[in-house]
């Protein structure tokens, strides 16, 4: 079983990597994408999991093993740390873009506005440095108990906070444990599903719908689709691991006795817990960037570059691609004001307004495509 756990680790490793860094390249090949502050948490999300999944090795290694540590004190704590921190930061972040989602779509709804949902792009910039600054409070127990222990014969890398006069180390772990809890679960699991909720109530309102065609309708549909998939992802992954970790809090508190139920779980479940929660690192890129069409399309066109290197002056599409009906049904979700002669729009070309879920579109016409090497 543990063989199996391993492979799996190497597998979500290995596409962790290519996912998270197809992303950034997406992310950095097209410079509009950079300001908005959804896209900018995208960004960080995409290097967070990054980081995350480098440590993925070092755990499949130990798994293997038996919970065997090859790698050291020092590399104990800082591969602890270091996942410790980017569970926090990648957690953090798809919180953030989710109330950047729906105050995206309360302002367009509300107050027909256009622009970034959180104020800029600067403010999203600092939102990020505190979620970072955030997430390395939270894992400083990983940073200074770290350690490693010699367990019948076997070293193992783990948090041993000091046990001693008026101290007690389980208490303190539980204490920790509820924070993980609470901070990388319960907190940012009721923000999202409360933010996922309200964005499909502003969407599926009777004014929208009043003045919605059938296109837009689709629309809805596929918006209610996306968010009830990212909701029940980070719920499933996360929810085995966290239950098993709860478990072990009540035991810590003397809530509840130590059973050979519980001892068994740790054995052989807690493990595959673990490896399904760290795949959610790997799931982050398909589910928040390549479900988005803009994301898709700068995908087919890097494949046709990549497939067709003769062809690199040719585009696969162009900047005058007719909208599709999807595209469409945002003018009935959210009116863009009209461009006359006089207005402003006329003279400064393109004018871009930011909707939600992330789509970029101009005044005139769409453009959700990276341009062309040759350009």
């Amino acid at each position: 079983v543990r063989i199996v756990i391993s492979l799996v680790y190497s597998v979500v490793c290995a596409l962790g990597l290519v996912g998270n860094l197809l992303v950034l390249y997406l992310m950095k090949s097209k410079q509009g994408w950079r300001k908005s502050s959804i896209n900018l948490f995208v960004t960080s999300l995409a290097v967070t999991d990054f980081q995350f999944v480098l440590t993925l090795p070092f755990w499949a290694v130990e798994n293997a093993l038996d919970f065997n540590w090859l790698f050291g004190k020092a590399m104990c704590k800082i591969v602890s740390y270091v996942t410790a921190m980017n569970m926090y930061a990648s957690v953090f972040f798809l919180t953030a873009m989710s109330v950047a989602r729906y105050r995206s779509v309360a302002l367009a709804l509300k107050n027909q506005r256009r622009g970034d949902p959180l104020g800029g792009c600067c403010s999203a910039k600092w939102l990020c440095a505190l979620i970072w600054l955030s997430a390395i409070l939270a894992s400083l127990p990983h940073a200074i108990f770290s350690t490693t222990a010699t367990v019948f014969d076997d070293v193992l890398c783990l948090v041993k906070f000091p046990e001693g006069r008026g101290s007690n180390a389980q208490f303190w772990l539980g204490l920790y444990h509820i924070q993980k809890v609470l901070l990388g679960f319960v907190v940012p699991l009721a923000v999202i599903s409360l933010c996922y909720l309200l964005l499909v109530r502003f969407i599926s309102d009777k004014h929208v719908g009043s003045t919605c065609s059938g296109p837009s309708t689709k629309r809805r549909s596929k918006v209610t689709k996306s968010v009830s998939i990212v909701v029940l992802s980070f719920f499933l992954c996360w929810l085995p691991n966290q239950a098993l970790t709860t478990w072990g809090i009540l035991i810590k508190l003397n809530v509840v006795h130590f059973s050979t139920e519980y001892f068994l779980s740790q054995v052989y479940l807690f493990p595959i817990s673990v490896c399904l929660a760290h795949s959610n690192s790997c799931l982050n890129p398909i589910l928040y960037c390549l479900m988005r069409r803009e994301f898709r399309k700068a995908l087919k066109s890097l494949l046709w570059r990549i497939t067709s290197p003769s062809l690199t002056t040719m585009r696969p599409f162009t900047d005058t691609t007719k909208p599709e009906q999807e595209e469409q049904a945002l003018h009935a979700l959210v009116p863009v004001h009209p461009v006359t002669a006089s207005s402003p729009a006329a003279t400064i070309q393109p004018e871009v307004a930011y909707y939600p879920p992330g789509v970029v579109m101009y005044s005139s016409r769409y453009d959700l495509l990276p341009a062309s090497s040759t350009e």
